[in-house]
């Protein structure tokens, strides 16, 4: 018999009116936004209910939005009676979902999880309005196609491998500059790229210090052992103890989101199944990419939450 993985999304799955259904379907799920927005003081609930999109673009608000959803969606399944502890043999999340993991296993709390993301992404923003900077999507390549156009476009600037997402799909993080070069000189090195519209060179050294000021709220982070397996994205490594979470957390704000080796990883231990818990389908397509054989479930919506029906009927 083969095992379940629970998978959190990042940044760029976020839509108005995410998770509005889900609220109503579910008081578990309508607690989490109440809790959200008392936690942060702040109408939260609206940006991602009602928007404006422009607002929930803004990496401050979209971080915390996203984790909100995401752990609302997962308490409704839990709601309906759904055994997490034997459903859930190990998790792992892209980027800002690493956070959602942790919580998911255990390690966080829902009110130190939601106030991690918000610093998160306040210093990134920082980060990103003080260094003109950008992420650029490349099509078509492998690590050392990516790795040879990184170092032909940076010419004395900052551009490195920033997500492994997916076979054929890397995306590169640097100056503003040195992005501009990768688009113009991809073809060169037999990929295409296209310029994302992110606020900055996330997973990048470009973030030093922002990873220092988030070390910083981490060391003053309560953190518990996991209840199961959670894979780090810097490494595809379980993370250890409480410790090397804050370790590898800090990390991951200048280093590359090893994606694709974190799902392999799973997949060679037995993972055959993978459910996508939060908005957006963006790492069931991925799924797809990374192994096409491999059962790959998204819950984003009410319709979802009877989560046993859902793998019955897959």
């Amino acid at each position: 018999m083969g095992r379940t993985a629970i998978i959190f999304p990042g940044q760029g799955s976020q839509a108005v009116g995410m998770g509005r259904d889900v609220a109503g379907a579910s008081a578990a799920a309508a607690d989490v936004f109440k809790r959200a927005d008392e936690v942060l003081g702040i109408d939260l609930s609206r940006m991602y209910f009602e928007g404006p999109e422009s607002e929930l673009k803004r990496t401050d608000v979209q971080q915390p939005a996203i984790f909100t959803v995401s752990v609302a969606i997962w308490e409704a399944i839990r709601e309906r009676g759904v055994d997490s502890g034997s459903l859930m043999g190990a998790t792992a999340g892209l980027s800002l979902g690493e956070y959602t993991a942790l919580y998911a296993a255990g390690s966080l709390s829902f009110e130190d999880g939601l106030k991690l993301v918000r610093r998160r992404g306040e210093l990134m923003q920082e980060a990103a309005t003080a260094t003109p900077s950008g992420m650029v999507s490349v099509i078509g390549g492998d690590e050392e196609n990516v790795v040879a156009l990184c170092e032909a476009a940076a010419q004395g600037e900052v551009l490195v491998p920033a997500n492994f997402n997916c076979p054929g799909q890397i995306v590169i993080s640097g100056s503003t500059g040195a992005c501009d070069r990768a688009v113009k000189l991809a073809s060169e090195h037999g990929v295409r790229a296209i310029a994302l519209k992110v606020a900055g060179a996330f997973h990048s050294p470009l973030m030093a210090g922002a990873a220092d000021a988030l070390s910083a709220v981490l060391a003053d982070t309560e953190i518990r052992e996991s209840s199961c397996a959670v894979i780090a994205n810097v490494d595809a490594v379980a993370h250890g103890d409480a410790g090397s979470i804050r370790e590898k957390l800090t990390r991951q704000m200048t280093s590359a989101v090893r994606w694709t080796a974190s799902v392999q990883r799973l997949i060679s231990e037995g993972y055959d199944c993978f459910v996508e818990v939060g908005p957006g389908r963006v790492l069931t397509g991925m799924m797809r990419k990374i192994d096409r054989k491999t059962r790959a479930v998204n819950v984003s919506t009410a319709a979802g939450l009877d989560l046993e029906s859902v793998l019955a009927a897959s």
